[in-house]
């Protein structure tokens, strides 16, 4: 195989990386080697590869489907946002500045086309196939002229595009025709088909409504997926756990100890690498729950505030909500409380941030002995160290720089010298993300956590969140090579849209 295919959606959310993901993984159960791309992703939640560069973790996670090691190529361009017009943009893996979205698309965007058109076409050079995502839709006519991720990568490397809809919400008839409807004549050339996803009941049900959608676009279906619970990769943006419903579903649920032990999240502005609470839903009896409310926290075994995007935001909204009097409340009194990267910096005593927000020197909650100050150097590292006797992986990616006045440290290199973090009683705080994915340092966390709540929960001896996620990517791959016309798509793959694909009208408005 030498080829690729564009997985474009009718709408955000339709299920592409999902899709992209089941493909990569059926393909590579085939025997071809496979790589995902996404020209532009827009996420706050983003992996750090090897080499130190910063990626979508949905990239990250459809790597992992390919069964290869991700890299910036994968993902050149990485928006954050940083507000509701603004974004921090990533340039194969590091930041480069803060933009307007009116500036990013009124010029910048296109700038960039050539950059990711040649970080895809390295890739094709050295794999069998690459399976690219869009991003929202490709129909979106007022961002055609400077699109990189939809119609503008498969048309600069002749792609044939898939289009995914979720029939789940309704409607997918007419996203699917109105897309295409939609699209220029050069556009529409690419466009050679449908995927249906997220359908309930009986498909034959659906099968005239097929048919008609082929004769009035002379475009075919290639799969109808059905509708499975607890299929989310790693998200790019929303509020679900993407591996809790995976683990709700499974027989080994229940709590292997008498007691469950309750997770509540704050669900902080700009919040960043929430998936990082994926691994504690993974454990049977974890009940892990997002809340905004002072009261939400009364009955919690456990608080984490995530990362943020914008540290001395959060700590205003926590203030602002009566949150930040209930978390000092609860360190006081020796009830569990961990922070993880803003998270952790806004449990200090000060921040000093003349980077994000700009507002200088801003009291924090005081809960830790920490001094945070803003660097214009983004951290972006895989460190790998010890806590609680346990091996820990995570990665790192900040600019507030911690300074530890007192404390004991989180993590240690393994000979007792501090790597990163702090902890005073039954408050901990870490910039390191992805750290609960160690399965005994997750465990022995959850049994201090449960000693500290007076629980009488056990973590579970077996569960292996890495296992989980790669079960996860297997039922995936599963859905497409049991509910799609795989010999089609492998055409479509290596051969490219059919010929002769007719133009629907009005086409992109002129």
């Amino acid at each position: 195989m030498n080829g690729g295919l564009l997985v474009a959606g009718t709408t955000s959310d339709a299920g592409k990386s999902v899709v992209t993901a089941g493909i990569c993984r059926w393909l590579v159960r085939q025997g071809v080697k496979v790589a995902p791309f996404k020209a532009q992703n827009m996420s706050l939640n983003s992996f750090v590869t090897r080499e130190g560069a910063e990626i979508g973790r949905a990239q990250a996670m459809q790597a992992q489907a390919c069964r290869v090691e991700p890299t910036a190529l994968m993902n050149p361009v990485l928006l954050k946002p940083g507000g509701e017009r603004s974004s921090q943009v990533v340039l194969l893996g590091k930041p480069v500045g803060e933009m307007s979205a009116r500036g990013y698309h009124g010029g910048r965007q296109r700038e960039l086309l050539g950059t990711v058109l040649d970080c895809l076409a390295e890739l094709r050079g050295t794999y069998d196939a690459v399976i690219c995502e869009g991003a929202g839709s490709p129909a979106e006519i007022n961002l055609r002229r400077t699109d990189i991720v939809n119609m503008g990568i498969a048309r600069g490397a002749r792609l044939p595009v898939l289009v995914v809809g979720d029939i789940d919400r309704g409607g997918v008839f007419a996203s699917f025709f109105g897309t295409v409807a939609l699209l220029s004549p050069e556009d529409q050339e690419l466009v050679a088909g449908f995927l249906v996803n997220k359908f309930r009941g009986d498909v034959s049900l659906l099968e005239p409504g097929l048919d008609m959608l082929h004769g009035l676009t002379g475009r075919r279906t290639y799969g109808v997926l059905p509708f499975r619970h607890g299929l989310g990769i790693d998200e790019e943006d929303g509020l679900r756990v993407s591996l809790r419903g995976t683990v709700r579903e499974s027989s080994t649920a229940p709590p292997v100890g008498e007691d469950v032990l309750r997770v509540a999240v704050c669900a902080i502005p700009l919040m960043s690498n929430f998936t990082d609470v994926d691994a504690l839903a993974a454990e049977p009896g974890v009940v892990v729950r997002f809340v905004d409310r002072p009261e939400e926290l009364a009955d919690a075994d456990l608080v984490v505030i995530p990362g943020t995007r914008g540290t001395v935001r959060a700590l205003q909204w926590l203030r602002e909500r009566g949150l930040a009097d209930a978390i000092v409340r609860r360190a006081a009194a020796q009830r569990p409380v961990l922070g993880v990267c803003g998270g952790f910096q806004l449990l200090g005593e000060h921040i000093e941030d003349d980077v994000e927000s700009r507002l200088g020197h801003v009291a924090g909650l005081g809960v830790l002995p920490v001094r945070v100050r803003f660097a214009r150097e983004k951290t972006l590292t895989r460190p790998v160290g010890e806590a609680l006797g346990e091996r820990v992986e995570g990665y790192e990616i900040h600019h507030g720089v911690a300074d530890v006045t007192s404390g004991e440290p989180f993590l240690t290199d393994g000979g007792g010298r501090p790597l990163d973090g702090c902890r005073v009683g039954q408050t901990w705080g870490t910039h390191w993300h992805g750290s609960l994915e160690s399965d005994g340092f997750r465990r022995a966390f959850l049994r201090e956590v449960a000693a500290a709540a007076g629980r009488r929960f056990v973590p579970a001896a077996d569960t292996s969140f890495a296992a989980l996620r790669e079960e996860q990517l297997d039922r995936l791959g599963d859905l497409i090579e049991q509910h799609a016309d795989t010999d089609a798509l492998r055409r479509l793959i290596e051969s490219g849209a059919p010929q002769g694909l007719p133009f629907i009208p009005p086409g992109a408005p002129a």
